[in-house]
């Protein structure tokens, strides 16, 4: 056992080892030794072994753990031995003659040990095996040494002692065999009784009830006892006498320790907050500590008796049930975790308080044979835990759930298999106006309203939440087609009129929606819909965005030109390509188109589709717009003093045009390039009209004032009523390839032409005075199609594309003006 660096396992071990010895030691003496000294020597070794055998079972591990169980054992098998040995007498040895004296003494030695060992080997608990294998090895020397003093004081000679030194060979492997599994695991615990206390008694009833029959049987038969008899008998007496005190102090010694660990018990749970519970197997209560009605009001007659389950709430009775039966269901010998329960108990009174049990499983403890349940009350815990979530997780203006439990519920809704969902985040376009015009007040009545009308408006199972600022969002478990629903609903029930005290204030919303997935964490799944909501607010807001792939890449696009374009003019960067504008009849070019190009170092062209969206969310399309009249009149400057005889045409957008000081900046790049007005024209898209007519009507007059030129770009591609040529001040009407193409899909890859629409726009554009100008033609078709319509000049690929201004003067050369 040196590996385990302990002496203790080899102490049983060692005093076996030194029985072998002695008993090797006898066996091998009795041939030298003198005739008459043999048996007294034999009986010396017989003594000597039997002790060392005694001694090393009983420090053996696990056999008698402390010194007061070793000397039960001893006391026990002594007891035993001469009781059994006392029937023998006096039924068989003493009238058959009795025995030689060194013979008594050897066979009261051997049967003392023989018990002892018999006994020990037997109540070994946690190594048995051991203990078995060196029990038989210390009866079989017992046995024999017993046997050559018997037969040495019968004068027996050496030859007749072979058998017995046989035995005392094959012993010791049986002892080296039981002690080197001493240290082997232990089985596992079968008794509560570790030290022997009352153990033996029992058996020790049966012999003595035999010493007792076989002393009235030799009295009615024979009729005397003998000295040795009597000997016996009062050694049999005395074992008796000696087990009983020593039983009476042991009783009188556990009692007092019962009744000291009673008032240890009761002293701590008397003085316990914790209610103490004893249930049964079939959960129903036994006990109940006395703090039961201090805590919560709860008499004996109120609980004992009663199932558990009938104490708590119904909602939490079932659960309760089955946490307790899961403990049932457990190997009650085995040491586990203490099981905690919450439950809502009903007290004394009639009121539901918030408990808290741990549950432990003392069914293996003779004392208790059932489950402790020790329960607490909760209730203010609980309270500030509440109050606590209310304050962390509720906004506390609108009172809906703030961002942080927006996340919990995503990922709660993402961690349920075979479910899906959505969120919806809202962006709320006007309440910082209401706030800088109308005051901070008025702005968090409408915020308030808001949260009202997207509580209202959610189903049962969707989750309206604020996530900050007038940023709001809704979290539905339904699918993606639903949700989309949901917010085209909820878009328009916030777009109404908000009448407030002394206000009504209008705004409407940019909703974003992306798909709740398990793949995707919660954090990434409101990115995603943030960035659709972005999308919605860009595309003019006021409408509700799917999230898709490519969508993060064109929010990517947007914040790059966004951080590039401030500045682009002045670092060269903006370009302006021309495009000819040529008169049908003899394509002899009239005009020119200026289109703007930018052109970004990471990210190549951008077009004017995109670039001036942008300039005007960011507010410098006034900027642009200055640095592209001022390049395109000293372009035109020069290609007058050149001798063409062209005008060119430039895109401006309505917000442009409705700039205070675009009249102005017009006039003062025509001055400075002493570029005569009429030489120029602006256009403005029909699409862009439409949103404020009235401001539109009163530019283009006041361009048409100063001279300039006006046209009205596009038509035909958006849905601006014919009406509006009969109030807009325009000279040029350029038509869109969708009034005489067919839209794609209807017919079978051809161009189809459509003459009768054309010929009415063509014709009422006449009527009312305008220049007709066909735009985006590319095929000879084209050019038939449109100059039957009457249209005079023309526009595409089909006379050039749009090329830089040194490439347009090689064009010009080869294409005189006239």
């Amino acid at each position: 056992h040196a590996r385990q660096h302990t002496f203790g396992p080899c102490r049983g071990a060692g005093f076996l080892g030194l029985a072998t010895l002695a008993g090797g030691l006898t066996a091998a003496g009795l041939p030298v030794a003198s005739p008459p000294d043999r048996p007294l020597a034999a009986l010396v070794g017989l003594v000597a072994t039997t002790l060392l055998c005694v001694l090393g079972l009983l420090l053996l591990p696990g056999t008698a753990p402390t010194l007061a169980a070793r000397l039960r054992r001893a006391f026990d098998g002594v007891s035993i031995a001469v009781s059994l040995f006392f029937a023998a007498w006096v039924v068989l040895l003493m009238p058959a003659g009795g025995v030689r004296p060194v013979g008594l003494a050897a066979a009261l030695v051997a049967s003392s040990g023989l018990a002892i060992t018999v006994l020990t080997a037997l109540r070994a608990v946690r190594y048995r095996p051991a203990a078995l294998l060196c029990g038989v090895s210390a009866a079989m020397t017992i046995t024999a040494l017993a046997t050559l003093v018997d037969a040495v004081a019968g004068g027996a000679t050496v030859p007749v002692l072979l058998p017995a030194g046989a035995v005392l060979v094959v012993a010791p492997s049986l002892a080296w065999a039981g002690a080197s599994r001493a240290d082997a695991a232990p089985a596992p615990l079968t008794t509560a009784d570790l030290d022997g206390t009352f153990t033996s008694y029992p058996l020790l009833s049966i012999p003595v009830a035999i010493a007792a029959t076989a002393a009235v049987y030799h009295v009615v038969t024979v009729g005397e006892l003998d000295a040795t008899s009597l000997g016996l008998g009062a050694a049999v007496g005395a074992a008796v006498a000696i087990r009983e005190a020593l039983a009476a102090i042991d009783v009188r010694r556990y009692a007092q320790r019962l009744v000291a660990q009673e008032a240890h018990f009761r002293s701590l749970v008397a003085g316990s907050s914790d209610v103490t519970v004893v249930i049964d197997q079939d959960l129903v209560v036994r006990w109940q500590s006395p703090a039961a009605a201090r805590q919560f009001g709860l008499s004996d007659q109120d609980v004992l008796g009663r199932p558990v389950t009938d104490l708590v709430h119904p909602e939490d009775s079932m659960g309760l049930a089955q946490r307790l039966r899961e403990v049932l269901a457990g190997d009650p010998t085995e040491p586990g975790r203490a099981v905690l329960v919450e439950a809502r108990l009903k007290d004394g009174f009639g009121r539901w308080r918030d408990t808290e049990s741990t549950v432990s499983d003392q069914r293996a403890a003779p004392e208790v044979g059932a489950l402790v349940v020790h329960v607490r009350d909760v209730g203010e815990r609980k309270h500030l835990e509440r109050t606590l979530h209310r304050l962390a997780f509720t906004d506390q203006l609108t009172g809906l759930p703030n961002r942080r439990e927006l996340l919990r519920t995503v990922a709660t809704l993402r961690s349920v298999p075979g479910r899906t969902g959505a969120v919806l985040v809202f962006d709320l376009d006007g309440v910082t106006g209401v706030n800088d015009v109308r005051g901070r007040e008025v702005g968090d009545a409408v915020l308030i309203e808001v949260a009202r009308r997207l509580r209202g408006g959610v189903g049962y199972d969707d989750i309206a939440a604020r996530l900050g600022g007038d940023e709001f969002a809704v979290v539905t478990p339904e699918g993606s087609i639903e949700a989309y629903g949901l917010g085209m609903r909820l878009l328009t029930m916030l777009a109404e009129p908000y009448e407030l005290p002394g206000a009504t204030v209008h705004i409407t919303a940019s909703v974003g929606l992306a798909e709740v997935t398990a793949r995707d964490g919660v954090d990434e799944i409101l990115y995603r819909a943030d960035l659709a909501c972005r999308r919605a607010q860009q595309m003019g807001g006021n409408r509700v965005e799917w999230y898709d792939e490519s969508l993060e890449a064109l929010l990517l696009r947007r914040s790059t030109l966004e951080q590039s374009l401030p500045g682009a003019a002045a670092r060269g960067e903006l370009d302006i390509v021309y495009q000819p504008i040529v008169d049908l009849l003899d394509r002899r070019p009239v005009g020119l188109e200026a289109l703007l190009r930018w052109r970004h170092q990471t990210l190549g062209t951008v077009l004017p589709g995109e670039l001036i969206p942008i300039a005007e969310q960011l507010g410098v399309i006034g900027e642009v717009g200055a640095w592209v009249f001022h390049t395109v009149s000293r372009q035109l400057s020069g290609w007058l003093r050149d001798g063409h005889e062209l005008w060119v045409s430039v895109n401006v957008s309505c917000r442009q045009l409705a700039a205070p000081g675009f009249l102005v900046g017009v006039t003062s790049g025509l001055n400075n390039n002493q570029v005569p007005a009429e030489r120029l024209t602006v256009e403005v898209a029909e699409s862009g009209v439409g949103n404020d007519l009235a401001t539109v009507v009163t530019q283009l007059a006041g361009l048409r004032a100063l001279g300039v030129r006006t046209a009205l770009d596009h038509f035909g591609a958006g849905q601006t009523s014919l009406a509006y040529l009969r109030r807009l001040p325009v000279d040029i009407l350029k038509i869109d390839s969708a009034l005489f193409l067919e839209p794609p899909g209807r017919s079978s890859g051809s161009v189809t032409p459509i003459a009768p629409l054309i010929d009415v726009v063509v014709g009422l554009g006449r009527r009312l005075g305008m220049e007709i100008v066909a735009e985006g033609l590319e095929v000879e078709a084209h050019l038939d199609l449109v100059r039957n319509a009457g249209c005079r000049y023309g526009e595409g690929f089909l006379f050039g594309r749009p090329q830089p201004a040194e490439h347009i003067e090689a064009y010009l050369e080869s294409h005189p003006t006239r």
